[in-house]
């Protein structure tokens, strides 16, 4: 008999990983637009890029932030009651990824490129570790539904 603290044994990820790694990046966002435009707000928000790209090529549970949700937050929580699907947080942080480097991109030529891309970023990676709403989630089942149509 299984432990009843046991994950269900369907496939999926923790979907607490994807939250806690829109924290981190939510942190490293809201520095970057508070520095505005100097050379310190654009590594940041390459960081930030690299960050994205990872969780992209990779999928978030493969991703610096959810090395460390595994590695150190993980073990302290509860095993989750249900899992989820990665491609969603996946898609997020492509769309991620997309915004953070339009904004790196146009930072030569638009002075205010990167704390826009920045705070755009911020938004959807704050309603996401606040509230659990993700905006690129929703963009990928929006997309779906529209496929099937």
């Amino acid at each position: 008999m299984a432990d009843a603290r046991q994950a269900p044994a369907t496939a999926g990820i923790d979907p607490r990983g994807p939250r806690f790694g829109a924290a981190v990046s939510a942190v490293l966002l809201a520095v970057t637009v508070v520095l505005g435009t100097g050379p310190a707000a654009t590594a940041l928000l390459a960081v930030a890029v690299v960050l994205f790209a990872i969780g992209a090529a990779r999928g978030p549970q493969h991703s610096v932030q959810g090395w460390v949700f595994r590695r150190w937050v993980r073990p302290r929580l509860a095993p989750p009651t249900s899992l989820e699907d990665p491609a969603p947080p996946r898609f997020a942080q492509t769309v991620g990824l997309v915004v953070t480097l339009m904004g790196l991109a146009l930072s030569p030529l638009v002075p205010g490129a990167v704390p826009v891309a920045a705070a755009v970023a911020l938004v959807a990676a704050f309603l996401n570790a606040a509230f659990g709403f993700c905006l690129g989630c929703e963009m990928y089942l929006l997309l779906q539904r529209l496929r099937r149509a």
